[in-house]
């Protein structure tokens, strides 16, 4: 089993920050990509930002320039920070991990239980 936790979340003001962490544990022999999703409510989940294990990043465009991802593969987690925070990107925000258990078994997505990220006066 692949468990992950994540925390950070919480109410805000715009304009405020946050910083998101999600941290893999279990039966996990190694880690490709890591990534983090939101849903708001009545919409579908859609990409926020990932990470590659070598560090390559890929950022939707609603939040270049003011999220920033960042990855300790040491302790397998993952951080997002999140700065100059709209009301818009209020969400549950959910980390997805790409892994395997065993040297040569198959590659799995594993996801967080979502952490809920409230953006308002």
């Amino acid at each position: 089993q692949v468990q992950l936790v994540e925390s950070g979340g919480g109410l805000v003001q715009p304009g405020g920050s946050l910083r998101l962490s999600c941290a893999a544990s279990g039966s996990i022999f190694e880690i490709n990509a890591m990534g983090w999703y939101r849903q708001a409510p009545g919409k579908q989940r859609e990409l926020v930002v990932t990470i590659t294990y070598g560090g390559s990043t890929n950022y939707a465009d609603s939040v270049k320039g003011r999220f920033s991802i960042s990855r300790d593969n040491a302790k397998n987690t993952v951080y997002l920070q999140m700065n100059s925070l709209k009301p818009e990107d209020t969400a549950v925000y959910f980390c997805k991990v790409q892994a395997r258990k065993f040297a040569r078994s198959s590659w799995g997505d594993y996801w967080g239980q979502g952490t809920q990220v409230t953006v308002s006066s």
